[in-house]
């Protein structure tokens, strides 16, 4: 099982949020706990039905998003900067 299948979005649950294998659980709920400085053990310890798997797969997908973030806003300062590095020097 690929880690990210564990990583569901349904419309009727948690309003189409990611969620941990299609419990009420958002990824971003599980992401803040661990920034805030929770260890996993901390957070398996206050939700008993998720797994270390599941940490794994809310901090893949994390990373997935960020990378398709900082591409699309990598294309877009480049289509800026484009017409700039084009320009012919006057004389």
């Amino acid at each position: 099982m690929n880690k990210l299948d564990r990583i569901t979005i349904n419309p009727a649950v948690m309003t189409g949020r990611p969620c941990i294998r299609g419990l009420r659980v958002t990824v971003g709920n599980i992401l803040n706990l661990l920034a805030v400085g929770r260890s996993r053990a901390e957070v398996l310890a206050a939700y008993p039905y998720l797994e270390n798997d599941d940490l794994d797969a809310c901090l893949q997908y994390a990373a997935l998003r960020v990378n398709e973030e900082e591409l699309e806003l990598k294309t877009a300062l480049l289509l800026v900067a484009m017409p700039s590095t084009l320009e012919t020097p006057s004389q």
